[in-house]
């Protein structure tokens, strides 16, 4: 590491846990963020000023209005630009040396196939089952660990699937992709403004514990926050070996 990068990322390397090994590891790893709305935006900024050396961005969508109540990457200025360029630019403020990608696409299991060789780790920040169960089946093919956070109303959940860990489900284990599952979104139901900062920055959190070796991640393990009470509970999720995604890698 270079002089100016020892003192930007001193606090880290003063971690036990981090330390400088931890820290280049960050440097040298790929993260893929799907979604660049209120998650994406918490985890790209803390990714990026992590030092966390390339993030790949993939979001279709354009920055809106109704956005910035939560999207803390985007700003009044930006509103009309394609959401990805919005994040680009927030990281690039906070920290030029990130290598960001910034794909105004939607994550096709074509976009996912092309990308997920490239990287180490995959963020689920979307907001859309269907794009769940692409983002889940692509990072079983490939064998890459994947982050899934979701926030509605008030409340949030988060975990880790690492298809190469054979005690470890899939989202389709969980969510299985033939169930008659309800759609919310923020449009129709409402979304408490921070609650989706607090579980995206958890996502930034278990993917640089994952990343450089720090800590123990949530690997087979749901956290749900309830965003009314601040409570916590976490669960233990087993795989389900007759699962249609993962059942017949393992």
């Amino acid at each position: 590491m270079t002089d100016e990068q020892l003192l930007r990322y001193s606090r880290h390397i003063l971690l036990n846990e981090l330390g400088v090994e931890g820290q280049e590891r960050l440097l040298a790893a790929h993260v893929l963020i799907i979604g660049a709305g209120g998650l994406g935006s918490a985890a790209a900024l803390y990714l990026g000023s992590a030092g966390v050396g390339q993030i790949t961005l993939v979001d279709h969508d354009v920055v809106d209005l109704t956005n910035l109540q939560r999207q803390i990457a985007h700003t009044v200025a930006r509103v009309g630009q394609p959401k990805v360029e919005s994040a680009r630019q927030a990281i690039a403020d906070i920290n030029p040396e990130v290598r960001v990608h910034a794909l105004q696409a939607r994550a096709d299991a074509a976009l996912l196939d092309l990308w997920l060789p490239q990287v180490d780790l995959v963020l689920d920040c979307c907001d859309n089952f269907s794009t769940r169960h692409a983002i889940n089946a692509a990072c079983v093919r490939h064998l890459v660990p994947l982050v899934s956070g979701a926030a509605i109303r008030f409340d949030g959940q988060i975990t880790v699937y690492d298809s190469r860990d054979a005690l470890s489900p899939c989202y389709a284990c969980l969510f299985p992709p033939d169930a008659d599952m309800e759609e919310t979104r923020c449009a129709t139901m409402g979304v408490f403004a921070p609650l989706v900062g607090i579980v995206g920055a958890m996502q930034a959190g278990e993917a640089l514990k994952w990343l450089s070796g720090a800590g123990r991640c949530l690997t087979g393990k749901l956290l749900m926050l309830d965003g009314r009470s601040m409570e916590c509970h976490t669960m233990t999720i087993p795989r389900n070996a007759a699962c249609t995604v993962c059942g017949q890698r393992h």
